[in-house]
């Protein structure tokens, strides 16, 4: 099983490198920014790719948007986010499109060795290794959205796409250009927690919840 592990912390990383090499996986490089993870992804072409979300130089979310590079890029490469945190926008977009091969587990739940080798196995052979609080707060994020957070004017965008009208239609029908009823869509999408994926279709997504939550 060949890895490319991205990860700030040394000792960590160092860790990592020793518990896999041991475990009968090949590490093929070991990196501690997300751009050198990225080129090292490319030039290996790895089974799976271990990477952390906070990475230089902003230590923000740079690891998990690598991540989502990969994920497009090479959908056939398996890849594990460890996180000290939920990133709840991210994480749902990570996993709003295809899910083989996909894992997300935060740091201080990976106590036990034998559970997290099992993980990456288990991600590495097309499966998922979700931790419970990431499951959990995508949950509450979703739930945490309900219609009444959209705008009057959003609203009656809404319902006009529940209609089936186009966004060209939608700006005949309240007055308003193109690019307006596009901004609003966006916010729509934002507000209802509807994160852009390749095949994701939003719109439709987005015209079900309101069908489901609008007053009967």
């Amino acid at each position: 099983m060949r890895v490319v592990i991205g990860e700030d912390s040394v000792l960590l990383r160092e860790g990592l490198v020793r518990l896999l090499n041991t475990s009968g996986f090949e590490v093929l490089a070991a990196l501690g920014d997300a751009e050198t993870t990225l080129t090292a992804v490319e030039e290996h072409q790895p089974d799976l790719v271990v990477i952390d979300v906070r990475m230089p130089p902003s230590f923000t979310d740079e690891g998990l948007r690598a991540a989502l590079v990969i994920r497009r890029q090479w959908p056939s490469i398996a890849v594990l986010v460890l996180s000290q945190y939920v990133e709840e926008q991210f994480a749902s977009e990570l996993l709003s499109g295809n899910t083989r091969g996909v894992g997300y587990l935060l740091k201080d739940r990976v106590a036990d060795v034998g559970e997290f080798l099992a993980a990456l196995r288990r991600v590495a052979e097309g499966g998922t290794a979700l931790d419970p609080e990431v499951v959990a707060q995508i949950l509450v994020r979703r739930r945490s959205a309900p219609l009444d957070r959209l705008t009057p004017r959003e609203q009656e965008v809404l319902a006009l796409m529940a209609e089936g009208r186009s966004n060209s239609a939608i700006a005949g029908a309240l007055f308003i250009t193109d690019s307006a009823v596009g901004k609003h869509v966006n916010n729509i999408f934002a507000k209802l927690g509807l994160p852009p994926a390749d095949n994701d279709h939003r719109r439709v997504l987005a015209v079900l919840q309101y069908l489901n939550e609008r007053p009967k």
